[in-house]
Protein backbone atom coordinates (compact mmCIF):
# COMPACT_ATOMS: atom_id res chain seq x y z
CA UNK A 1 0.00 0.00 0.00
CA UNK A 2 1.11 3.54 -0.59
CA UNK A 3 1.63 6.11 2.18
CA UNK A 4 -1.05 8.32 3.67
CA UNK A 5 -0.76 11.30 1.34
CA UNK A 6 -4.12 12.23 -0.12
CA UNK A 7 -6.24 9.79 1.87
CA UNK A 8 -7.92 12.43 4.04
CA UNK A 9 -9.68 13.85 1.00
CA UNK A 10 -12.62 16.22 1.44
CA UNK A 11 -15.28 13.55 1.03
CA UNK A 12 -18.11 16.07 1.01
CA UNK A 13 -17.14 17.02 -2.53
CA UNK A 14 -18.46 13.74 -3.86
CA UNK A 15 -22.16 12.90 -3.48
CA UNK A 16 -23.43 9.51 -2.39
CA UNK A 17 -26.03 7.66 -4.35
CA UNK A 18 -29.52 8.44 -3.10
CA UNK A 19 -30.11 6.93 0.32
CA UNK A 20 -32.57 4.06 0.54
CA UNK A 21 -34.33 5.55 3.54
CA UNK A 22 -34.86 8.96 5.06
CA UNK A 23 -32.29 9.84 7.73
CA UNK A 24 -33.19 9.90 11.40
CA UNK A 25 -31.91 13.12 12.90
CA UNK A 26 -29.46 13.74 15.70
CA UNK A 27 -27.09 16.57 16.54
CA UNK A 28 -23.36 16.72 15.90
CA UNK A 29 -20.71 15.13 13.73
CA UNK A 30 -21.10 11.36 14.16
CA UNK A 31 -17.69 10.01 13.06
CA UNK A 32 -15.63 11.17 16.03
CA UNK A 33 -14.27 7.65 16.59
CA UNK A 34 -12.98 7.30 13.06
CA UNK A 35 -13.45 4.45 10.65
CA UNK A 36 -11.78 1.07 10.26
CA UNK A 37 -11.68 -2.08 8.16
CA UNK A 38 -10.78 -5.63 9.05
CA UNK A 39 -11.03 -9.39 8.60
CA UNK A 40 -10.13 -9.28 4.91
CA UNK A 41 -10.82 -12.21 2.60
CA UNK A 42 -10.07 -12.46 -1.09
CA UNK A 43 -13.44 -10.94 -1.99
CA UNK A 44 -14.60 -9.05 1.10
CA UNK A 45 -13.61 -6.89 4.05
CA UNK A 46 -15.48 -5.55 7.08
CA UNK A 47 -16.07 -1.79 7.15
CA UNK A 48 -16.55 -0.34 10.64
CA UNK A 49 -17.62 2.87 12.26
CA UNK A 50 -19.63 3.94 15.28
CA UNK A 51 -21.89 6.96 15.36
CA UNK A 52 -20.92 8.97 18.44
CA UNK A 53 -21.20 12.78 18.28
CA UNK A 54 -20.49 12.88 22.04
CA UNK A 55 -18.19 9.86 22.33
CA UNK A 56 -17.56 9.92 26.09
CA UNK A 57 -21.24 9.94 26.99
CA UNK A 58 -22.68 6.53 27.75
CA UNK A 59 -24.77 6.44 24.58
CA UNK A 60 -22.29 8.44 22.49
CA UNK A 61 -24.77 11.30 22.28
CA UNK A 62 -27.12 9.24 20.12
CA UNK A 63 -30.91 8.87 20.38
CA UNK A 64 -32.61 5.59 21.25
CA UNK A 65 -33.48 4.76 17.66
CA UNK A 66 -31.98 3.02 14.63
CA UNK A 67 -30.05 5.26 12.24
CA UNK A 68 -29.50 4.41 8.56
CA UNK A 69 -25.85 4.59 7.52
CA UNK A 70 -24.79 4.44 3.89
CA UNK A 71 -21.41 3.12 2.80
CA UNK A 72 -19.46 3.08 -0.43
CA UNK A 73 -16.38 1.24 -1.71
CA UNK A 74 -14.44 2.59 -4.68
CA UNK A 75 -11.29 1.91 -6.64
CA UNK A 76 -10.21 5.54 -6.26
CA UNK A 77 -10.25 7.96 -3.37
CA UNK A 78 -12.43 10.43 -5.33
CA UNK A 79 -15.16 7.76 -5.59
CA UNK A 80 -15.55 8.07 -9.34
CA UNK A 81 -15.32 4.26 -9.62
CA UNK A 82 -17.72 2.96 -6.96
CA UNK A 83 -17.78 -0.85 -6.98
CA UNK A 84 -20.00 -1.58 -3.96
CA UNK A 85 -22.47 0.35 -1.83
CA UNK A 86 -25.17 -0.32 0.69
CA UNK A 87 -26.94 0.72 3.84
CA UNK A 88 -26.77 -0.56 7.41
CA UNK A 89 -28.98 0.27 10.36
CA UNK A 90 -26.92 1.43 13.33
CA UNK A 91 -28.93 0.44 16.38
CA UNK A 92 -29.01 1.75 19.91
CA UNK A 93 -28.54 -1.78 21.28
CA UNK A 94 -25.19 -2.10 19.49
CA UNK A 95 -24.01 1.41 20.44
CA UNK A 96 -24.81 2.55 16.87
CA UNK A 97 -21.84 0.60 15.56
CA UNK A 98 -21.71 -0.42 11.91
CA UNK A 99 -20.19 -3.63 10.53
CA UNK A 100 -20.75 -3.57 6.77
CA UNK A 101 -19.51 -6.50 4.70
CA UNK A 102 -19.22 -5.68 0.98
CA UNK A 103 -18.90 -8.76 -1.22
CA UNK A 104 -17.55 -9.50 -4.68
CA UNK A 105 -14.37 -7.43 -4.40
CA UNK A 106 -11.19 -8.27 -6.31
CA UNK A 107 -8.50 -10.29 -4.57
CA UNK A 108 -5.39 -8.46 -3.41
CA UNK A 109 -6.81 -5.10 -4.44
CA UNK A 110 -6.63 -1.71 -2.75
CA UNK A 111 -9.97 0.05 -2.17
CA UNK A 112 -11.25 3.26 -0.62
CA UNK A 113 -14.39 3.48 1.51
CA UNK A 114 -16.53 5.99 3.40
CA UNK A 115 -19.79 6.31 5.33
CA UNK A 116 -22.65 8.78 5.39
CA UNK A 117 -25.15 9.38 8.20
CA UNK A 118 -27.44 12.27 9.08
CA UNK A 119 -26.10 14.26 6.12
CA UNK A 120 -22.50 13.95 7.35
CA UNK A 121 -19.74 12.10 5.50
CA UNK A 122 -16.90 10.27 7.20
CA UNK A 123 -13.22 10.52 6.39
CA UNK A 124 -12.06 8.32 3.53
CA UNK A 125 -10.51 5.01 4.52
CA UNK A 126 -8.24 2.72 2.61
CA UNK A 127 -8.22 -1.04 2.80
CA UNK A 128 -7.01 -4.09 0.91
CA UNK A 129 -8.47 -7.50 0.27
CA UNK A 130 -6.44 -10.66 0.75
CA UNK A 131 -4.75 -12.12 -2.32
CA UNK A 132 -5.62 -15.51 -3.72
CA UNK A 133 -3.48 -18.07 -5.52
CA UNK A 134 0.24 -17.45 -6.12
CA UNK A 135 1.41 -14.56 -3.93
CA UNK A 136 4.92 -13.18 -4.10
CA UNK A 137 5.11 -10.76 -1.17
CA UNK A 138 3.24 -9.40 1.83
CA UNK A 139 3.97 -6.82 4.52
CA UNK A 140 2.21 -6.48 7.86
CA UNK A 141 2.80 -4.91 11.26
CA UNK A 142 1.69 -6.17 14.65
CA UNK A 143 1.14 -4.30 17.88
CA UNK A 144 -0.19 -4.69 21.41
CA UNK A 145 -0.54 -3.05 24.81
CA UNK A 146 -1.63 0.56 24.42
CA UNK A 147 -2.54 1.95 27.84
CA UNK A 148 -3.94 5.40 27.10
CA UNK A 149 -2.76 7.09 30.28
CA UNK A 150 0.84 5.87 29.94
CA UNK A 151 1.77 7.66 26.74
CA UNK A 152 0.99 8.95 23.30
CA UNK A 153 0.36 6.67 20.34
CA UNK A 154 3.19 8.10 18.26
CA UNK A 155 4.11 4.61 17.07
CA UNK A 156 0.72 4.38 15.34
CA UNK A 157 1.37 7.67 13.56
CA UNK A 158 4.51 6.15 12.07
CA UNK A 159 2.79 2.83 11.38
CA UNK A 160 0.09 4.64 9.40
CA UNK A 161 2.80 5.87 7.03
CA UNK A 162 4.29 2.41 6.39
CA UNK A 163 3.70 0.41 3.20
CA UNK A 164 1.58 -2.41 4.64
CA UNK A 165 -1.05 -4.87 3.52
CA UNK A 166 -2.37 -5.64 7.01
CA UNK A 167 -2.12 -4.76 10.71
CA UNK A 168 -2.55 -7.36 13.45
CA UNK A 169 -3.38 -6.47 17.05
CA UNK A 170 -2.57 -9.26 19.50
CA UNK A 171 -4.14 -7.88 22.64
CA UNK A 172 -4.55 -5.27 25.37
CA UNK A 173 -6.25 -2.77 23.09
CA UNK A 174 -7.72 -1.10 26.19
CA UNK A 175 -6.94 -1.32 29.91
CA UNK A 176 -9.60 -1.73 32.55
CA UNK A 177 -7.89 0.06 35.45
CA UNK A 178 -8.67 3.30 37.22
CA UNK A 179 -6.02 6.01 36.98
CA UNK A 180 -4.06 4.93 40.05
CA UNK A 181 -3.97 1.12 39.95
CA UNK A 182 -1.27 0.83 37.31
CA UNK A 183 0.75 3.94 36.53
CA UNK A 184 3.62 4.56 34.15
CA UNK A 185 7.10 5.10 35.52
CA UNK A 186 7.25 8.74 36.55
CA UNK A 187 3.48 9.14 36.37
CA UNK A 188 0.72 9.10 33.78
CA UNK A 189 0.52 11.68 31.01
CA UNK A 190 -3.15 11.32 30.04
CA UNK A 191 -6.28 10.74 32.12
CA UNK A 192 -9.03 8.16 31.88
CA UNK A 193 -12.43 8.10 33.56
CA UNK A 194 -10.67 7.15 36.83
CA UNK A 195 -12.69 4.13 37.82
CA UNK A 196 -12.19 0.46 37.06
CA UNK A 197 -14.56 -0.52 34.29
CA UNK A 198 -17.01 -3.34 34.99
CA UNK A 199 -20.28 -2.79 33.08
CA UNK A 200 -21.27 -2.22 29.47
CA UNK A 201 -21.41 1.57 29.69
CA UNK A 202 -17.94 1.57 31.30
CA UNK A 203 -16.39 -0.58 28.58
CA UNK A 204 -18.03 1.45 25.82
CA UNK A 205 -16.70 4.66 27.30
CA UNK A 206 -13.16 3.29 27.64
CA UNK A 207 -13.11 1.98 24.08
CA UNK A 208 -14.44 5.30 22.85
CA UNK A 209 -11.77 7.21 24.73
CA UNK A 210 -9.02 5.15 23.12
CA UNK A 211 -10.63 5.51 19.70
CA UNK A 212 -10.55 9.31 19.94
CA UNK A 213 -6.76 9.23 19.60
CA UNK A 214 -5.87 10.60 16.13
CA UNK A 215 -2.80 8.40 15.64
CA UNK A 216 -4.75 5.23 16.40
CA UNK A 217 -7.48 6.44 14.05
CA UNK A 218 -4.88 6.97 11.30
CA UNK A 219 -3.59 3.42 11.59
CA UNK A 220 -7.13 2.05 11.39
CA UNK A 221 -8.04 4.36 8.52
CA UNK A 222 -5.14 3.23 6.34
CA UNK A 223 -5.06 -0.55 6.70
CA UNK A 224 -7.25 -3.57 7.24
CA UNK A 225 -6.78 -5.04 10.74
CA UNK A 226 -6.98 -8.52 12.23
CA UNK A 227 -7.64 -8.28 15.96
CA UNK A 228 -7.70 -10.56 18.96
CA UNK A 229 -7.82 -9.75 22.67
CA UNK A 230 -5.69 -10.65 25.66
CA UNK A 231 -6.61 -9.98 29.29
CA UNK A 232 -7.03 -6.23 29.82
CA UNK A 233 -9.95 -5.97 27.43
CA UNK A 234 -11.78 -7.71 30.30
CA UNK A 235 -9.75 -8.04 33.52
CA UNK A 236 -6.05 -8.49 34.24
CA UNK A 237 -4.92 -12.13 33.96
CA UNK A 238 -8.41 -13.59 33.74
CA UNK A 239 -8.54 -17.24 32.77
CA UNK A 240 -11.66 -18.84 31.29
CA UNK A 241 -14.51 -18.14 33.70
CA UNK A 242 -12.15 -17.13 36.51
CA UNK A 243 -11.33 -13.49 37.33
CA UNK A 244 -8.01 -12.31 38.70
CA UNK A 245 -9.06 -11.04 42.11
CA UNK A 246 -11.68 -13.44 43.34
CA UNK A 247 -14.81 -11.46 42.51
CA UNK A 248 -18.03 -13.52 42.54
CA UNK A 249 -18.21 -15.74 39.46
CA UNK A 250 -21.69 -14.55 38.48
CA UNK A 251 -20.48 -10.94 38.60
CA UNK A 252 -17.45 -11.82 36.47
CA UNK A 253 -19.67 -13.59 33.94
CA UNK A 254 -21.68 -10.37 33.54
CA UNK A 255 -18.49 -8.34 33.35
CA UNK A 256 -17.05 -10.61 30.65
CA UNK A 257 -20.31 -10.40 28.70
CA UNK A 258 -20.18 -6.60 28.80
CA UNK A 259 -16.50 -6.52 27.82
CA UNK A 260 -17.00 -8.80 24.81
CA UNK A 261 -20.04 -6.82 23.66
CA UNK A 262 -18.15 -3.52 23.77
CA UNK A 263 -15.13 -5.11 22.10
CA UNK A 264 -17.21 -6.31 19.15
CA UNK A 265 -18.98 -2.94 18.93
CA UNK A 266 -15.66 -1.11 18.57
CA UNK A 267 -13.68 -3.46 16.31
CA UNK A 268 -13.85 -4.21 12.57
CA UNK A 269 -15.23 -7.68 13.20
CA UNK A 270 -17.79 -9.57 11.14
CA UNK A 271 -21.42 -9.77 12.20
CA UNK A 272 -21.01 -13.52 12.63
CA UNK A 273 -18.55 -12.84 15.47
CA UNK A 274 -21.10 -10.88 17.49
CA UNK A 275 -20.91 -12.26 21.07
CA UNK A 276 -23.43 -14.79 22.28
CA UNK A 277 -23.98 -14.36 25.99
CA UNK A 278 -20.59 -14.06 27.66
CA UNK A 279 -18.71 -15.86 24.87
CA UNK A 280 -17.24 -14.65 21.58
CA UNK A 281 -15.76 -16.65 18.70
CA UNK A 282 -12.52 -14.72 18.22
CA UNK A 283 -10.15 -17.45 17.00
CA UNK A 284 -10.29 -17.60 13.23
CA UNK A 285 -8.13 -17.83 10.16
CA UNK A 286 -7.14 -15.49 7.32
CA UNK A 287 -5.64 -16.84 4.12
CA UNK A 288 -3.22 -14.77 2.02
CA UNK A 289 -2.87 -16.84 -1.13
CA UNK A 290 -0.14 -19.46 -1.10
CA UNK A 291 2.14 -17.21 0.95
CA UNK A 292 0.69 -17.01 4.47
CA UNK A 293 -2.01 -18.48 6.68
CA UNK A 294 -2.80 -16.33 9.72
CA UNK A 295 -4.09 -18.43 12.62
CA UNK A 296 -5.58 -15.82 14.98
CA UNK A 297 -5.75 -17.38 18.43
CA UNK A 298 -7.51 -16.93 21.77
CA UNK A 299 -5.39 -17.89 24.78
CA UNK A 300 -7.81 -16.42 27.38
CA UNK A 301 -11.34 -17.67 26.94
CA UNK A 302 -10.66 -21.41 27.15
CA UNK A 303 -7.56 -21.65 29.34
CA UNK A 304 -7.31 -23.36 32.70
CA UNK A 305 -6.66 -21.16 35.72
CA UNK A 306 -3.02 -20.19 36.12
CA UNK A 307 -0.93 -22.71 38.02
CA UNK A 308 0.34 -22.10 41.54
CA UNK A 309 -1.59 -18.89 42.06
CA UNK A 310 -0.31 -17.07 38.96
CA UNK A 311 2.74 -14.80 38.83
CA UNK A 312 6.38 -15.79 38.40
CA UNK A 313 7.00 -19.00 40.30
CA UNK A 314 9.80 -21.47 40.91
CA UNK A 315 9.20 -25.17 41.50
CA UNK A 316 5.58 -25.16 40.31
CA UNK A 317 4.81 -28.79 39.44
CA UNK A 318 1.22 -28.01 38.47
CA UNK A 319 2.39 -26.32 35.28
CA UNK A 320 3.18 -29.86 34.03
CA UNK A 321 -0.35 -31.14 34.73
CA UNK A 322 -1.63 -32.70 31.47
CA UNK A 323 -5.22 -31.75 32.34
CA UNK A 324 -4.38 -28.06 32.06
CA UNK A 325 -4.70 -26.18 28.76
CA UNK A 326 -4.09 -22.69 27.39
CA UNK A 327 -6.25 -23.09 24.28
CA UNK A 328 -9.00 -25.56 25.18
CA UNK A 329 -9.47 -28.81 23.27
CA UNK A 330 -11.65 -27.44 20.45
CA UNK A 331 -9.31 -24.56 19.57
CA UNK A 332 -6.29 -26.84 19.84
CA UNK A 333 -7.79 -29.23 17.28
CA UNK A 334 -8.82 -26.28 15.07
CA UNK A 335 -5.21 -25.07 15.11
CA UNK A 336 -3.77 -28.49 14.32
CA UNK A 337 -6.25 -29.01 11.48
CA UNK A 338 -5.48 -25.61 10.02
CA UNK A 339 -1.72 -26.06 10.22
CA UNK A 340 -2.00 -29.47 8.57
CA UNK A 341 -4.30 -28.32 5.77
CA UNK A 342 -2.72 -24.95 4.96
CA UNK A 343 -1.34 -24.54 1.44
CA UNK A 344 0.76 -21.54 2.45
CA UNK A 345 4.52 -21.22 2.70
CA UNK A 346 4.37 -19.46 6.11
CA UNK A 347 2.17 -20.33 9.10
CA UNK A 348 1.68 -17.22 11.25
CA UNK A 349 0.29 -17.88 14.74
CA UNK A 350 -1.04 -14.54 16.01
CA UNK A 351 -1.44 -14.95 19.75
CA UNK A 352 -1.07 -13.23 23.06
CA UNK A 353 1.53 -14.52 25.52
CA UNK A 354 5.18 -15.60 25.45
CA UNK A 355 5.45 -19.08 23.89
CA UNK A 356 9.20 -19.76 24.09
CA UNK A 357 10.55 -20.87 27.45
CA UNK A 358 11.77 -17.94 29.55
CA UNK A 359 13.56 -18.74 32.79
CA UNK A 360 13.92 -15.58 34.86
CA UNK A 361 16.48 -16.95 37.34
CA UNK A 362 20.12 -17.72 36.60
CA UNK A 363 21.52 -21.06 37.70
CA UNK A 364 19.80 -24.27 38.71
CA UNK A 365 16.62 -22.63 40.03
CA UNK A 366 14.00 -22.07 37.33
CA UNK A 367 11.38 -19.33 37.59
CA UNK A 368 8.60 -19.14 35.02
CA UNK A 369 5.65 -16.86 34.31
CA UNK A 370 2.50 -18.86 35.07
CA UNK A 371 0.38 -16.64 32.80
CA UNK A 372 2.49 -17.47 29.69
CA UNK A 373 2.89 -20.78 27.83
CA UNK A 374 5.52 -21.65 30.46
CA UNK A 375 2.61 -22.10 32.86
CA UNK A 376 0.95 -24.50 30.41
CA UNK A 377 3.93 -26.60 29.43
CA UNK A 378 1.93 -29.60 28.23
CA UNK A 379 -0.03 -27.42 25.78
CA UNK A 380 3.23 -26.08 24.38
CA UNK A 381 4.86 -29.51 24.18
CA UNK A 382 1.85 -30.89 22.30
CA UNK A 383 1.94 -28.03 19.79
CA UNK A 384 5.67 -28.33 19.20
CA UNK A 385 5.39 -32.10 18.88
CA UNK A 386 2.63 -31.65 16.28
CA UNK A 387 4.72 -29.16 14.30
CA UNK A 388 7.68 -31.54 14.37
CA UNK A 389 6.01 -34.87 13.64
CA UNK A 390 3.61 -33.49 11.00
CA UNK A 391 6.45 -31.51 9.40
CA UNK A 392 4.60 -28.18 9.52
CA UNK A 393 6.74 -25.84 7.47
CA UNK A 394 7.86 -22.38 8.47
CA UNK A 395 5.85 -21.57 11.62
CA UNK A 396 6.21 -18.01 12.90
CA UNK A 397 4.62 -16.96 16.21
CA UNK A 398 3.80 -13.28 16.83
CA UNK A 399 3.19 -12.24 20.42
CA UNK A 400 2.56 -9.21 22.64
CA UNK A 401 1.83 -8.84 26.38
CA UNK A 402 5.25 -8.25 27.94
CA UNK A 403 5.92 -4.58 27.03
CA UNK A 404 9.35 -5.34 25.57
CA UNK A 405 10.86 -6.58 22.34
CA UNK A 406 12.12 -10.13 22.26
CA UNK A 407 13.04 -12.61 19.53
CA UNK A 408 13.34 -16.34 20.15
CA UNK A 409 13.68 -19.66 18.41
CA UNK A 410 11.17 -22.37 19.24
CA UNK A 411 12.95 -25.59 20.20
CA UNK A 412 11.58 -29.10 20.05
CA UNK A 413 12.65 -29.52 23.70
CA UNK A 414 13.63 -26.47 25.74
CA UNK A 415 15.30 -28.72 28.30
CA UNK A 416 18.05 -29.23 25.71
CA UNK A 417 19.40 -25.98 24.27
CA UNK A 418 20.84 -27.89 21.30
CA UNK A 419 17.42 -29.33 20.46
CA UNK A 420 15.95 -29.04 16.97
CA UNK A 421 14.73 -25.56 15.99
CA UNK A 422 11.15 -25.74 14.67
CA UNK A 423 10.29 -22.09 14.14
CA UNK A 424 10.71 -18.61 15.58
CA UNK A 425 8.76 -16.20 17.76
CA UNK A 426 8.70 -12.42 17.42
CA UNK A 427 7.51 -10.72 20.61
CA UNK A 428 6.57 -7.07 20.18
CA UNK A 429 6.82 -4.33 22.76
CA UNK A 430 3.94 -2.09 23.83
CA UNK A 431 2.63 0.92 21.94
CA UNK A 432 2.59 2.96 25.17
CA UNK A 433 2.17 0.76 28.26
CA UNK A 434 4.63 1.51 31.11
CA UNK A 435 5.76 4.77 29.49
CA UNK A 436 8.96 5.55 27.66
CA UNK A 437 10.91 2.35 28.23
CA UNK A 438 14.65 2.26 27.58
CA UNK A 439 17.12 0.87 25.11
CA UNK A 440 18.19 -1.90 27.47
CA UNK A 441 17.79 -5.62 27.82
CA UNK A 442 18.99 -8.34 30.15
CA UNK A 443 22.20 -10.04 29.09
CA UNK A 444 21.86 -12.49 31.98
CA UNK A 445 18.41 -13.54 30.75
CA UNK A 446 19.76 -14.18 27.25
CA UNK A 447 22.58 -16.27 28.70
CA UNK A 448 20.13 -18.32 30.75
CA UNK A 449 17.86 -18.81 27.71
CA UNK A 450 20.20 -19.20 24.71
CA UNK A 451 17.34 -19.70 22.23
CA UNK A 452 16.34 -16.08 22.95
CA UNK A 453 18.37 -13.81 20.67
CA UNK A 454 17.18 -10.30 21.49
CA UNK A 455 15.63 -8.26 24.30
CA UNK A 456 15.00 -4.50 24.41
CA UNK A 457 12.32 -2.36 26.03
CA UNK A 458 11.52 0.76 24.04
CA UNK A 459 8.00 1.28 22.73
CA UNK A 460 6.88 0.56 19.15
CA UNK A 461 5.74 -2.28 16.89
CA UNK A 462 7.12 -5.00 14.64
CA UNK A 463 7.00 -4.82 10.85
CA UNK A 464 7.13 -8.19 9.07
CA UNK A 465 7.88 -8.71 5.37
CA UNK A 466 7.22 -12.08 3.75
CA UNK A 467 8.09 -13.56 0.39
CA UNK A 468 8.38 -17.14 -0.78
CA UNK A 469 11.95 -17.41 0.53
CA UNK A 470 12.27 -15.14 3.56
CA UNK A 471 10.49 -13.71 6.58
CA UNK A 472 12.04 -10.47 7.82
CA UNK A 473 11.06 -8.78 11.09
CA UNK A 474 12.00 -5.18 11.82
CA UNK A 475 11.66 -3.98 15.41
CA UNK A 476 10.46 -0.39 14.99
CA UNK A 477 10.95 1.76 18.09
CA UNK A 478 10.36 5.28 19.36
CA UNK A 479 12.63 6.74 22.08
CA UNK A 480 9.78 8.20 24.12
CA UNK A 481 5.98 8.24 24.39
CA UNK A 482 5.37 10.50 27.38
CA UNK A 483 5.40 13.45 25.05
CA UNK A 484 4.37 13.50 21.38
CA UNK A 485 6.62 13.83 18.36
CA UNK A 486 9.10 10.98 18.78
CA UNK A 487 10.98 9.79 15.68
CA UNK A 488 10.93 6.15 14.57
CA UNK A 489 13.88 3.88 13.86
CA UNK A 490 14.58 0.19 13.31
CA UNK A 491 16.35 -1.10 16.40
CA UNK A 492 16.97 -4.66 15.19
CA UNK A 493 16.06 -6.89 12.25
CA UNK A 494 15.97 -10.66 11.88
CA UNK A 495 15.48 -12.94 8.91
CA UNK A 496 14.14 -16.49 8.81
CA UNK A 497 14.78 -18.51 5.65
CA UNK A 498 11.97 -20.72 4.37
CA UNK A 499 12.88 -24.35 4.95
CA UNK A 500 15.78 -23.40 7.23
CA UNK A 501 14.30 -22.54 10.66
CA UNK A 502 16.09 -20.24 13.04
CA UNK A 503 16.71 -16.52 13.51
CA UNK A 504 19.50 -14.85 11.57
CA UNK A 505 20.64 -11.24 11.85
CA UNK A 506 19.45 -9.19 8.90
Amino acid sequence: MAGTAGVAVAATQFPFAKAKSAPARFTGYPFTLGIASGDPTSDSVVLWTRLAPSPLEGNGGMPDKAIPVQWEVAKDENFTQVVASGEELATYGDAHSVHAEPQGLQAGFEYFYRFKANGEISPVGRTKTAPSGPTSALAFAFASCQQYEHGYYTAYKHMSQEDLDLVIHVGDYIYEYDSNSYTASGGNVRANSNHEIVNLQDYRERHAQYKTDPDLQAAHQNFAWLVTFDDHEVDNNWAGNIPEEGMPLDFFARRRRAAFKAYWEHMPLRKALRPTGNAIQIYRRAQYGDLASFHVMDTRQFRSDQACGDGAKAGCDDRNNPARTITGAAQEQWLYDGLQASPAKWQILAQQVFMAQLDYTAGATETFNMDAWDGYRVSRDKLLDFIDTRKIANPIVITGDVHANWAADLLRDFRDSSSKILGSEFIGTSISTTGDGSDTGSAATLTENPWIKFNQSQRGYVRVSLDQNHCKADYRVVPYVKRPGAPISTRKSFVVEAGNPGLKDA
